[in-house]
């Protein structure tokens, strides 16, 4: 019985990424403030903190009602929605997958040299192969560009690499000292008992 029930603490984090996934989320139709998409940042979260991907399909379908209903609400958002959107299957599930190679390790978020370099290297190298896939899959096939196969697709689209790992370096370094700080408090609070 007990296998079967959602946690506290797992409804808090589903409830944590649902809200930021409609904070972040690219149309910021729901926000007076523009703030770049945390998507990936999310997913790898998911992944490494949920673990079942039961929440993988949710979070995905919880996107896809994001941003068909800004497309709704605002035309111009839909630009993005074509058969190249669906890309984002593979490139959130590349960051599901990050999430679970952290999971597996003694801790994601300790304060050791080993643990940092691999959280930030699992971050980044998934963050990069989730830009591969969705560029490509954008570019191979919204309809948008003439279909030159994959060798010419390769050819369009870095432009956006860098703000894509500068923006996901910013969040997963916020959400890592964000973790650091409720431990030292938690740490704190505890030594004061």
């Amino acid at each position: 019985m007990q296998n079967t029930m959602i946690s506290k603490k797992h409804l808090m984090i589903v409830a944590a990424i649902a809200f930021f996934m409609l904070l972040t989320r690219g149309s910021h139709t729901l926000t007076p403030f523009s703030l770049p998409d945390a998507s990936l940042v999310l997913f790898l979260l998911g992944g490494l903190l949920l673990k079942r991907w039961g929440w993988f399909t949710a979070f995905f379908a919880l996107a896809t009602v994001i941003d068909f209903g800004a497309a709704a609400l605002d035309p111009a958002q839909g630009f993005c929605l074509t058969n190249g959107y669906w890309g984002l299957i593979p490139s959130y599930a590349a960051m599901w997958f990050g999430g679970l190679y952290l999971n597996k390790q003694t801790d994601a978020f300790a304060a050791s040299p080993n643990a940092i370099v691999t959280y930030s290297l699992v971050s980044m190298f998934t963050t990069f192969i989730a830009f591969v896939i969705s560029t490509q899959t954008y570019y191979l096939f919204s309809g948008r560009f003439p279909a030159q196969g994959l060798i010419e697709s390769l050819k369009h689209g870095w432009e956006y690499l860098p703000s894509w790992m500068g923006f996901a370096a910013m969040y997963f370094a916020i959400v890592w000292l964000s973790v650091a700080l409720l431990r030292s408090v938690k740490t704190v609070q505890t030594s004061k008992i």
